[in-house]
């Protein structure tokens, strides 16, 4: 199996009278995307703004974030904006250097936020991005879910749309991945420790989940799947867990655990698949997950594993019930998890552990706080902060700034180590 994704390097964005690339700006037509989304009779209203980076531009509730995507031949985002497909081969283009943002009325209370400029911005890695900030007005009377449903659908087809229209934009890379199924045995690999990646996604439901080719996570068992599916779209994030951990359909599309494992392929390791586990509620499932993983995972006839986590609370019981149930069958494990330290750094920082997990990377204290300057302009609701997590009642300061702690900024602490965050013993 073969993908190999083209990337356009976007350098702006402006509005145009249609959707092109010319000397790596993209232009867009906003009245065409916004004509495309309202086709949903779900939503009220699309208002569409462009957020640069360095700009004095906050953007809150953030919902999701999407880099534009788009096969060459066939459909990217299989089963939300496409035909239900097999993706992961032929030829992709990616927008690199943009995203579209979806914003709006709350749903949930844990949608984050995004400074494109000031001292927030050196904690999320969207304020590096040129952004396309889709906000989505609902139809009166929409349940919650029908809300997130509306929402997370408008910004996949936004950003498949906008990647489609420009198909026949000179790239300026090409990036050729080579999967072989169960990972490879060419001789030049064979002699390398073998090792997998768990995949932890979250799938509880109340505005918690994930979508695997258009299907609710929560619906399916532990699987085995393609990294190169993951690149294409089949996950997609459809979830209102705290902003810093949350895995953005941004996170999915250009997952680094994935990355990583590439870059390292042939070289220190032989990569040898990923398991695909939902982050159930119930400690039954928890259990029967657990021991379906690992099951996989031996399949693989791995040597290691790489474990990340999404979420916190009661997602940890997943990540170290895995991981005890891995070592004890010797396969050695390293985590990945942010800290829940407190305020002063002083409070036990992860819900459950056990002896097991002697190799944990740490994306940082989700609680330390930060102090921000207002910003000359809000695409959103200011107001809301009091309502994402990290935010509270008297977060709004005098002048306008906010005292947040970091829980409550996109991808502050992303649980796949796509963050600056980490934390070291002392």
């Amino acid at each position: 199996m073969e993908l190999e994704v083209r990337e356009i390097f976007i350098k702006d964005v402006q509005f145009g009278d249609k959707i092109e690339i010319m000397d790596h700006i993209l232009y867009i037509n906003k009245d065409e995307i916004a004509d495309l989304l309202r086709a949903d009779e779900r939503i009220a209203g699309v208002k569409i703004d462009l957020a640069r980076p360095g700009e004095s531009v906050r953007i809150i509730p953030v919902k999701d974030v999407i880099e534009p995507r788009a096969k060459l031949n066939g459909d990217a985002f299989p089963g939300i904006d496409g035909k239900i497909e097999a993706v992961g081969s032929g030829v992709t283009y990616a927008l690199k250097g943009c995203s579209v943002i979806t914003t709006g009325p709350i749903v949930g209370f844990q949608e984050g936020i995004i400074d494109m400029c000031g001292p927030l911005a050196e904690y999320t890695p969207f304020a590096h991005l040129n952004n396309i900030v889709i906000h989505i007005q609902k139809k009166e009377g929409l349940h919650p879910h029908e809300h997130e449903e509306a929402v997370r659908i408008a910004g996949i087809k936004a950003a498949h749309y906008i990647a489609k229209k420009v198909l026949n934009a000179e790239y300026d890379r090409a990036n050729k991945y080579f999967w072989n199924h169960f990972g490879d045995s060419a001789s030049d690999t064979k002699e390398l420790p073998r090792v997998a990646y768990v995949y932890l996604c979250m799938s509880q439901g109340l505005l918690h989940d994930t979508y695997f080719y258009g299907k609710d996570t929560k619906k399916i068992s532990p699987s085995i799947i393609s990294p190169l599916e993951v690149f294409d779209g089949a996950i997609v994030s459809g979830n209102c867990v705290s902003p810093g951990s949350k895995t953005t359909t941004f996170h999915h599309q250009n997952n680094a655990v994935i990355r990583e494992c590439f870059k390292r392929h042939g070289l220190e390791i032989n990569f040898a698949g990923i398991v695909l586990n939902p982050l159930m509620v119930t400690l039954e499932d928890k259990i029967r997950n657990s021991v379906f993983t690992v099951k996989l995972v031996e399949m693989l006839g791995v040597e290691g594993v790489v474990i990340s986590q999404e979420g916190f609370g009661n997602p940890t019981t997943d990540l170290m019930m895995i991981c005890e149930r891995l070592e004890k069958k010797g396969i050695k494990t390293v985590l990945i998890s942010n800290e829940d330290a407190g305020v002063d750094g002083k409070s036990e920082s992860l819900p459950d552990g056990t002896v097991k997990a002697d190799a944990i990377v740490s994306t940082g204290n989700s609680n330390a706080t930060i102090k921000i300057p207002p910003m000359d302009k809000i695409l959103g609701d200011l107001q809301a902060i009091e309502h994402v997590t990290g935010g509270f009642v008297g977060s709004i300061q005098e002048d306008g700034g906010l005292i947040i702690e970091i829980h409550g900024i996109m991808g502050s602490h992303n649980l796949q180590g796509y963050s600056k965050l980490s934390a070291v013993t002392v």
